[in-house]
């Protein structure tokens, strides 16, 4: 009897990208992976997770975290590739080095791509990746990324070195290379200046994606969002580039139409390409 759907086996026959997203959970939903399955429902993309970490937190700040055992996140990474698959990768918050190595370890081989958003603070400041997990991070994670997007603080706490300005950002470029890091997507949020400026680069090349500063509180789970938004267009096919700046641009309309949620640092506006 029909009842106006689609059959299980046509809906199967379409096909869909699909990403796997590694990261924790933000109980108030602005960041972490609540951010990221929102930002891959808006690109069309079918998102999978192994959850990392469970917060609490408000848009003022962490409370609490509770992780996930290593063989609890390295079986859902497991799961997810043996089952449903993915088409590209996103890492987000990691948490300590025993989940930071079980992470690395499941992914031993694999060689889809992968973006690596280094979650070291949350927006308040709390950390979120302990000293031993920021060493793995630099020496097995970093190197299988096809992309790693640090904001400023974070390229100063992996490499020592400040990404402000065209000189810092060709320093810190040769630094990441040094660690085998292949293309770096320095993020400017946390610059100065009435221009936001990300700078991609690849093989010593830049390409700058620049948009004016929106003066707002409204930025909770930028960092996460744009990784994602980028992991998405890897995983339907899209150069690097052109990944980038669709996502770039992606984060300016979500925070440009954030509905001003919350007393601290509120939310963006997941479904900024609807319209909704």
């Amino acid at each position: 009897m029909g009842n106006g759907f689609p059959s299980a086996r046509a809906t199967s026959q379409k096909a869909i990208a699909r990403l796997l997203v590694i990261a924790g959970s933000d109980s108030s939903a602005g960041a972490g992976l609540q951010a990221d399955l929102k930002t891959a429902m808006a690109f069309g993309v079918y998102a999978q997770t192994a959850v990392t970490a469970v917060t609490v937190q408000t848009t003022r700040g962490v409370r609490a975290v509770q992780y996930m055992t290593p063989d609890i996140v390295r079986g859902q990474i497991e799961a997810a590739l043996e089952d449903i698959g993915a088409d590209a990768i996103k890492i987000g918050m990691l948490g300590n080095g025993a989940i930071a190595a079980v992470v690395a370890d499941a992914l031993e081989g694999n060689a889809l791509p992968l973006v690596l958003d280094p979650v070291l603070l949350s927006s308040s400041g709390a950390a979120l990746l302990d000293e031993a997990g920021v060493e793995i991070l630099k020496a097995r994670l970093l190197p299988r990324a096809l992309l790693l997007t640090p904001n400023l603080p974070e390229v100063e706490a992996l490499i020592g070195i400040s990404a402000a300005g065209d000189h810092g950002i060709r320093n810190a470029s040769q630094a990441f290379t040094l660690l085998g890091g292949r293309q770096v997507l320095f993020k400017g949020g946390h610059g100065d200046g009435a221009l936001v400026r990300d700078v991609l680069v690849e093989e010593g090349r830049q390409t700058v994606f620049e948009a004016l500063r929106q003066q707002t509180r409204h930025t909770h789970g930028t960092g996460c969002t744009l990784a994602t938004a980028i992991a998405c267009g890897l995983a339907q096919g899209m150069n690097l580039k052109d990944a980038v700046a669709r996502g770039h641009g992606y984060v300016q309309e979500a925070i440009r139409t954030a509905a001003g949620l919350g007393g601290g640092q509120g939310p963006l506006h997941h479904g900024a390409l609807s319209g909704a």
